[in-house]
């Protein structure tokens, strides 16, 4: 095919859409039939119109060929386990008694089964549950949702395109199940996998599937020869089989490297990959390999992750490029839109300004769509947007909005021994432990309690003009009593104030900072019915004023006991907003760093003795390529010491991680210099605990014991069981108890009970230690 053919074929496409609707629908309808108030049957209606709306949305901006099978009700790589038949020994009884309770039992456990692990997919915030494969796995192909949501769409006259997770991503996600030795290889199983999927494509083209995407963002992560060689031998033999549709094998979030010649070489009729950002790269080294003769490139032009208007211009060159390297070039998002927000026409609170410079889902579709025309009919048939495009972007460059003249020289003089603690780990210790006289062992939280409804109604009431904001404060005054005057009963040793003024961990802080911008509909899926609203980083970042120091003094007032002053730590406030894309992250990593510091400051001269700087996305931020790690864990870690060394040696910081692979980046963690860490570890048996001991760790840790993502209540003796694996990692005189998150969203009777459990399971193994303070 010429490349004037090629360009004339182009359609637009994506990976995926945002699953929840635009009022939430999903998440209310899932948390509806988890408290009964609706049935099955509603839960399956409301997904099926909320599939179909964003079908017919889709269609309508111009896109030519929809996803199916992106949509989920929790997660879906939990889907691709049902779809495989992995299911976990101890939740079979239950899907086959319901197959939709069963799939909840498995992503949320119940109080009798523990749930699926979870933890974050790739370099995103989003959580996916973990599949467990050991060598009796057994794999069985179930179609049905796949093959559907398929003749769903089809049925509404439109072209689709199903998309599962592939087999090697799969393979490579998973863990050995409870009881498999810990070195069992997954990737092991392929050769049992492999026909499953097969007929899942069997199946799918019976239905009239005409392509199949299978995702594979394993690939873009440093493979070893073995598992290259794996990719090989899958794409082979899938490319292979006669029964099947056309396969395009999809990778996204950085640069596909040394698996793109296996890919190119394979008997499959596409491949989709991203060309932003890092992923630029991926231009260059197809042209590299000889492009894609006799195939389907889809191109990820548009970023999928971020919620920055695209430069129309700088991606039509990239397009124009691509049409000499494939038989033909689509236009799509980099990855599934599942990573941004809906529709940022919802959103009336922000600067003009600033709104122009934003494409949420529906935008992004329209700048799909608008390229596609532009490369298959000529940049003159979209003359007037490119005009409008370049404008918006000149705007941004030249915006006030974005630079602070006092922000950046501060950031420029910020010197090494700004970011380092004034006296080693062991003096600090020691003061801490003579200031504070904690007992063996001492129980904490990670900082939030229930939101409950009256809280929540609260916040309506302020924002309708119902109450004033001095009736708003009586009532967060009055949660905080009862936050505090409940831990002192049940007897922890470290208390919280409970975060009830809190919205979420980051937007409450981004609300309190200039540069930030906060949406008000943006919801993004975290996990399952767990939605939040990443702020925007749009211009240089300070501190006016003091953002914590109110609550927490006001808590402390109400006990002897130390009272934690919470804090969400730079990185994190990056991970979980939508960044800057005009400046390196390290640059604004440093700007946070420097107004967390003021307010870490704020806390000690308020008398606060205990302050925790939380950091659950340091691990998620972490770079897909190792070649990347060492420049990014350098600033993320200054980032951290810089928010943190201000202090005496006796005020003692804290931090916290959670669903994450800590093992890589123990380093890290050692390098952030905490004097406690609390880390997620009880769905991952206290896994945790022997990576600290195994590189050594020399600061005091509190492994979870209590999994707050699942309503189980965890037993005094399930607890003890946990803190005697921590104890067999950990000196008892450097273990701290805790749960594995904070408990936001949790209820008020699952809480008191769990807690009251984890004190006295602390207590039980404290009364068996030689001494029970330090």
């Amino acid at each position: 095919m010429t490349t004037k053919t090629a360009a004339a074929a182009a359609r637009a496409t994506v990976y995926g859409y945002p699953r929840q609707g635009p009022n939430r629908e999903l998440k209310k309808a899932v948390e509806g039939y988890w408290a009964g108030r609706i049935d099955a049957q509603a839960l399956r209606d409301t997904s099926a119109e909320l599939r179909l709306a964003n079908w017919r949305r889709l269609a309508e901006a111009g896109i030519h060929e929809v996803p199916t099978g992106d949509f989920s009700l929790y997660d879906h790589v939990l889907d691709t386990t049902v779809a495989v038949g992995a299911i976990p020994a101890r939740h079979r009884a239950a899907v086959e008694a319901d197959a939709l309770d069963g799939y909840f039992a498995m992503a949320r456990g119940t109080q009798d089964v523990a749930p699926l692990e979870m933890t974050k997919w790739f370099d995103t915030n989003y959580h996916y549950l973990v599949p467990e494969l050991g060598p009796d796995t057994v794999f069985e192909a179930n179609s049905t949702k796949q093959v559907a949501e398929f003749r769903e769409a089809v049925a509404l006259g439109l072209t689709a395109r199903p998309v599962l997770v592939g087999p090697l991503t799969y393979l490579l996600l998973a863990k050995p199940a409870p009881g498999v030795a810990a070195d069992f290889q997954p990737l092991t199983l392929l050769d049992r996998l492999l026909p499953v999927y097969a007929r899942l494509l069997a199946d799918l083209r019976g239905a009239g599937a005409e392509w199949v995407q299978l995702d594979e963002p394993a690939l873009v992560q440093d493979r070893s020869f073995a598992e290259l060689g794996a990719a090989a031998r899958v794409y082979r033999d899938l490319g292979g089989l006669t029964d099947r549709p056309k396969l395009l094998v999809a990778s996204y979030f950085d640069r596909l490297g040394e698996a793109l010649p296996t890919l190119a070489k394979a008997p499959i009729e596409g491949l989709a990959l991203d060309f932003t950002g890092s992923a630029a790269a991926n231009l260059d080294a197809l042209a590299a390999v000889g492009g894609l003769p006799g195939k389907r490139l889809v191109a990820g032009v548009v970023d999928g992750r971020n919620v920055w208007i695209n430069d129309l211009g700088k991606s039509l060159t990239t397009l124009g490029i691509l049409l000499g390297l494939a038989d033909r070039v689509d236009v799509a998002a980099s990855c599934s839109l599942l990573h941004v927000p809906l529709d940022a026409d919802a959103e009336r609170d922000i600067d003009p300004q600033i709104a122009r410079w934003l494409a949420f889902a529906r935008l992004k579709t329209e700048e799909i769509v608008t390229l596609a025309r532009g490369l298959s009919q000529g940049t003159d048939t979209i003359a007037t947007h490119l005009a409008a495009n370049r404008a918006d972007l000149a705007a941004r460059k030249a915006s006030a909005l974005t630079h602070d003249p006092a922000v950046r020289a501060r950031a420029a003089a910020v010197t090494e021994a700004d970011a380092r603690r004034g006296k080693p780990y062991a003096e600090r210790a020691e003061a801490q432990r003579a200031h504070l006289g904690l007992p063996l062992l001492p129980t904490t939280t990670i900082g939030s309690f229930p939101q409950t409804a009256e809280l929540r109604a609260a916040r309506a009431d302020l924002r309708a003009g119902r109450i004033d904001g001095a009736g708003y404060e009586e009532r967060i005054e009055a949660e905080i009593r009862d936050v505090i005057s409940f831990q002192e009963k049940a007897g922890i040793d470290v208390l919280v104030h409970g975060e009830a003024e809190r919205n979420d961990m980051v937007q409450y802080f981004a609300e309190q900072l200039t540069g930030y911008v906060a949406t008000r509909h943006g919801w993004v899926q975290s996990y399952g019915t767990r939605y939040v609203r990443p702020p925007i980083l749009a211009g240089d970042i300070s501190r006016p004023e003091p953002m914590t120091v109110r609550w927490t003094s006001f808590a402390q007032s109400l006990s002897d006991r130390p009272v934690k002053g919470m804090l969400t730590g730079p990185v994190t406030m990056l991970a979980w907003s939508f960044v800057r894309d005009d400046q390196p992250l390290g640059d604004t990593a440093r700007q946070v760093a420097l107004a967390l510091r003021d307010e870490v400051n704020d806390l000690e001269a308020a008398e606060t003795s205990v302050i925790q700087v939380d950091e659950p996305a340091l691990r998620e931020t972490l770079p897909l390529r190792a070649v990347d790690h060492a420049e990014y864990l350098a600033w993320a870690t200054e980032a951290f010491r810089l928010s943190t060394s201000g202090v005496r040696a006796a005020t003692q910081i804290h931090t916290h991680m959670c669903y994450a692979e800590f093992g890589d980046i123990v380093q890290a963690i050692d390098d952030l210099d905490a004097d406690v860490i609390s880390l997620e570890a009880a769905r991952s048996h206290m896994q945790v605990a022997g990576e600290l001991a195994a590189h050594g760790y020399p600061r005091e840790a509190g492994p979870g014991v209590y999994d707050i993502h699942s309503p189980r209540v965890p037993s005094t003796d399930e607890v003890v069981g946990l803190l005697r694996k921590g104890l067999a990692a950990i000196p008892a005189e450097r273990l701290w108890v805790n749960p594995d998150c904070g408990l936001k969203t949790r209820g008020w009777p699952e809480v008191r009970t769990s807690l009251e459990n984890l004190v006295a399971a602390a207590r039980e193994v404290r009364a068996t230690l030689p001494n029970t303070t330090f």
